[in-house]
């Protein structure tokens, strides 16, 4: 089982770490609205668009479809951004802000006449929608859109506008409460995908603010039950069901995923042409997506619709997303919050959980008395022993150069897209990305199809250091040898799995959310 060639296309030249951030650090627990989840970033695959980059940056992590009767509305106070580097210094240069607004129709919503008195019922709807602006609705949701170049607070901004009609307002729809209120949510939806007009882009680009169905497969509850399951492939390969791998190894199975339809999040997705993003640079992008608030808070004692609270000050960054795993599982509990708050230029300052990773003596401790006794081995550590760990420097920190490394190198954690890359059709995906020889796929940035928690496990436990498929060629990156990871090659998975083939294959590319109602 722990042979060199049994496992070669699971290896990865890859950041092991583009998954899922639900809950990841003591701050984020209590602000859920400001809580990124997910960031994707990829050319877009939709046939006719491969001349696009889409941006997908989901916020508020496990929201139940029958999560009434407020649902998940984004929070009016913060400011959501998605940041591109163009050039590699690690700072941005297009800033995509997202600005939302709450309001009531009338200031009340939705009022009754009740025996002589006019009074604002508690729901969200009075009857079914099936228009933006529908007169069901009593609450509605709506955001403006800027592009800013430069400094993500003192660089140039200018307004994103409507290509039909140039207004600068977008509406967000409402969320799935169920087929009586909103009968056919996929149209109803549609209808909030807008044309867009971006200053500086010779082309329009395509914008969506709404919630859609989780599209990161992984076992959740388990995970983090001290890895509750035994982490390697039961079967001769992924979905045999031969029983032909690790003896009591997990094998895939939807029912091991707590969040495929089971949850929604909400996205931020925008479509913007590739010639708006790669600058001076060598085509090769950088981003990563945050949420901030303003620095003062007071709370109201008489709290009103429009204000429970009264913000000012200074925005400070609350959440930061490109390869969330780092702050799941990579930075300690005291440094999470701090990492949140970071920007990529300051990276180096929690370098040491790179370097020194504490994920794999954890797996070690937990599995190498079972793995030698199934074995009949005496494996004295399963987790690589080449410190500092600079294969996972290279992986989190500065990209592949045969693949997605920037012109000018620095050490960031980004998500990296090498625009030059033509997208891989939808039919023709794979899971492992460049691993299944589809240069289109993680790590070249990271579509909605490509497994990545498998991929993280495999990364984190030396996989770099074996050699790795590069265009086909088997790969020794020369940042460790095989000596120095013992179970680099084994085929770990959390038995989730997800495909393309269960994804759209237009934008917004997720699925519409999962309704609340009915429930059986």
């Amino acid at each position: 089982m722990f042979s060199g060639a049994a496992v070669t296309v699971f290896c990865l030249a890859a950041i092991p770490s583009y998954a899922s951030s639900h809950r990841e650090a003591p701050g984020t627990t209590e602000q859920p609205k400001v809580d990124g989840t997910d960031f994707y970033m990829f050319r877009s695959y939709e046939p006719g668009r491969d001349g696009f980059v889409t941006f997908i940056a989901n916020y508020q992590p496990l929201q139940d479809p029958y999560g009434g009767p407020n649902y998940f509305t984004m929070d009016p106070d913060a400011i959501y951004e998605i940041h591109v580097d163009s050039n590699g210094d690690a700072i941005e240069d297009v800033t995509f802000q997202f600005k939302f607004d709450n309001s009531l129709v009338n200031d009340t919503g939705i009022a009754l006449n009740i025996n002589g008195k006019t009074l604002p019922i508690a729901l969200r709807a009075a009857g079914p929608i099936s228009a933006p602006n529908d007169a069901n609705q009593g609450e509605r949701e709506a955001y403006t859109l800027s592009v800013i170049r430069g400094d993500r607070r003192s660089g140039t901004r200018g307004a994103v506008t409507n290509a039909s009609g140039g207004g600068t307002s977008f509406l967000k729809p409402i969320d799935n409460i169920g087929n009586k209120t909103i009968a056919n949510y996929p149209a109803y939806a549609n209808q909030f995908i807008y044309n867009i007009a971006i200053p500086g882009c010779s082309t329009n680009g395509k914008v969506f603010a709404g919630q859609r169905a989780e599209a990161f497969a992984v076992n959740l509850g388990e995970v983090f039950d001290l890895v509750n399951f035994v982490p390697i492939e039961g079967d001769s390969a992924p979905g045999a069901g031969d029983g032909g791998g690790f003896p009591g190894g997990i094998t895939q199975d939807r029912a091991n995923d707590d969040l495929v339809g089971k949850a929604n999040v909400t996205s931020l997705a925008i479509e913007v042409p590739i010639n708006c993003l790669t600058g001076s640079g060598n085509g090769v992008i950088g981003a990563w997506t945050t949420a901030s608030l303003p620095q003062a808070e007071i709370e109201d004692p008489s709290p009103t619709y429009e204000q429970t609270s009264l913000y000012g000050g200074s925005y400070v960054q609350q959440s930061r997303l490109s390869a969330p795993l780092v702050n799941e599982l990579v930075i300690g509990l005291p440094q999470k919050d701090l990492f949140n708050a970071a920007e990529p230029t300051q990276d180096s300052a929690l370098a040491d959980y790179v370097t020194n990773p504490t994920l794999p003596a954890i797996l070690d401790l937990l599995f190498r008395a079972p793995v030698n006794q199934t074995l009949g081995a005496n494996i004295p550590n399963l987790a690589p022993t080449n410190f500092p760990r600079q294969d996972l420097v290279a992986a989190f920190l500065t990209g592949i150069p045969t693949l997605n490394q920037q012109a000018t190198v620095t050490g960031s954690e980004m998500m990296r897209l090498n625009t030059a890359i033509d997208p891989t059709p939808r039919a023709q995906q794979s899971t492992f990305g460049v691993a299944g020889d589809d240069l289109a796929g993680f790590p070249n940035g990271r579509r909605p199809g490509d497994d990545t928690v498998d991929i993280a496990l495999r990364v984190v436990m030396g996989a770099l250091c074996y050699p790795v498929p590069i265009n086909g060629t088997p790969t020794d990156l020369g940042f460790c040898d095989p000596a120095d990871a013992p179970v680099g090659n084994v085929p770990f998975t959390d038995g989730a799995p997800i495909s393309a083939a269960e994804l759209k294959n237009t934008f917004p590319y997720l699925n519409d959310p999962i309704a609340g109602s009915p429930n059986n």
